[in-house]
């Protein structure tokens, strides 16, 4: 019997996490009841209709789907299947995902309302304010979502329980289960991993010591894998008001052996106030890590870490009064 746990090895290690977040364009959510098999979408309960959807090729899009679902005591039954749609912001400063929800029969319906969105026809949608986290649970891709995710889930459903629109899912496999327990918070798609009670009480609330957030937070998946360290600094530095501004970045040079990315971050405040960050992001061999990524992996595999130096602002744009 296998007794290595990759998440285990993971902490043992001292891995950092920030960088881990997947940066994907839109996420397409759908309510599924488990169980899932390994490689969720071949489960016995998606129709032949979905399967062929996701085999499919989305041209220049960065696309994941995701199967959800949620404790049946921990909502009231319905007999329709959810189908959630995050779609990044269309604009130069953005503070995440925008949301489509659609209450659909069963899942050959959802195969039909996702292909409807994904080729731009306009598909009628329902309005709900709700903040959704999906927590990975899935044991038999890898078994720390089981040993880890589970019981967290159950501790983020009772934490949820009190505070109005917020919706727990367990989640199919998003990556990153060697930080398991592991969430994505939407609709500002931010991923968090190690995470227990109290943490997950920090973020769903945003209150607590911000510097707490610096060990479980594994990135946003609007940037790229080494701006999110840089975004990670500003967000410890700036605190919880971080998460009401609105971000843009750009990359300004990269040397030829890729050590080195010269960076640019910019955040709009709600007064409209713009601040940009200039910074050096370098490959950090001290703090990289070779390791198995998962517990069935055979061999371990490297992980490249960044650290930031010379962060500094560049400038600052004052909003102008004339123009308010």
């Amino acid at each position: 019997m296998n007794k290595f746990f990759c998440a285990e090895a993971s902490r043992q290690a001292g891995e950092a996490m920030i960088g881990s977040a997947s940066p994907y364009e839109t996420y397409v959510l759908i309510e599924c009841p488990t169980p899932w098999t390994p490689a969720a979408f071949d489960s016995p309960q998606i129709p032949a209709s979905l399967k062929a959807l996701i085999a499919e090729k989305q041209p220049e899009r960065s696309l994941r789907f995701l199967l959800i679902t949620r404790h049946p005591h921990a909502h009231p039954h319905s007999p329709l299947t959810k189908v959630l749609i995050y779609q990044q912001e269309k604009q130069e400063f953005s503070s995440g995902y925008r949301k489509c929800e659609f209450d659909v029969a069963d899942l050959d319906q959802a195969a039909s309302v996702i292909r409807s969105y994904l080729s731009g026809k306009i598909v009628s949608s329902t309005t709900n304010p709700s903040q959704d986290v999906l927590i990975c649970t899935h044991g038999s891709h890898d078994k720390c979502c089981a040993k880890y995710g589970l019981l967290f889930y159950r501790q983020a459903i009772a934490i949820a329980a009190p505070l109005e629109n917020l919706r727990i899912w367990q989640s199919s496999h998003f990556g990153g289960h060697r930080f398991a327990p592991t969430a994505i918070s939407f609709p500002d798609g931010r991923y968090y991993g190690n995470l227990n009670a109290g943490d997950f009480q920090a973020i769903a609330t945003r209150t607590g010591n911000i510097q707490d957030l610096s060990a479980i937070y594994r990135g946003w998946s609007m940037l790229p894998a080494p701006l999110q360290v840089m975004e990670r600094k500003l967000l410890l530095e700036y605190g919880w008001n971080w998460f009401d501004y609105k971000i843009a970045y750009r990359v300004l040079g990269q040397s030829l052996d890729g050590n080195l990315i010269q960076a640019e971050l910019s955040f709009q405040q709600p007064d409209q106030t713009i601040h940009i960050y200039h910074a050096d992001l370098l490959k950090d061999h001290c703090q990289s890590v070779c390791l198995k990524g998962s517990c069935d992996a055979s061999k371990a595999s490297l992980f490249v870490k960044y650290a930031v130096d010379n962060l500094r602002l560049h400038s600052l744009q004052a909003v102008c009064l004339s123009q308010v």
